[in-house]
């Protein structure tokens, strides 16, 4: 694993864990982060306070890498989604597409999500 995948999976711990120090340790004051539902956050500030407003309450229960891929400042990482939002265990398969600076404090996270249920409509009976 390189250092790139390490600090990934330490910043996906950090939410299991509630440790804010992560993501100050690891993002640039002017990171860009859009969330695979829709919302956007500019800047470290909107970071810190979208981690505490969500983790007021609501706990993730898994954030498990599968696969990276590599190519210059960029990594997209494949992972698995599990967590307590409002009482309801939520979970699902994701992707996301982080850009690297050149002190490597990440830039830009682009997440994407699937159903972790798969269905398989052309098996055979």
């Amino acid at each position: 694993m390189n250092d790139r995948e390490n600090i990934i999976k330490q910043y996906f711990n950090s939410w299991i864990q509630k440790d804010i120090g992560i993501i100050e340790k690891y993002f640039s004051k002017n990171i860009k982060y859009i969330e695979c539902y829709g919302p956007e956050y500019n800047g470290i500030s909107q970071i810190k306070q979208w981690f505490n407003n969500w983790n007021n309450g609501n706990n993730v229960l898994k954030w498990d890498t599968k696969r990276f891929i590599e190519n210059k400042n960029t990594i997209v990482v494949e992972w698995f989604f599990e967590c307590d939002y409002n009482r309801k265990i939520t979970s699902f398969d994701g992707v996301s597409i982080i850009e690297f600076d050149e002190n490597d404090k990440i830039i830009i996270v682009k997440e994407f999500q699937s159903k972790a249920e798969h269905i398989f409509p052309y098996n055979e009976v």
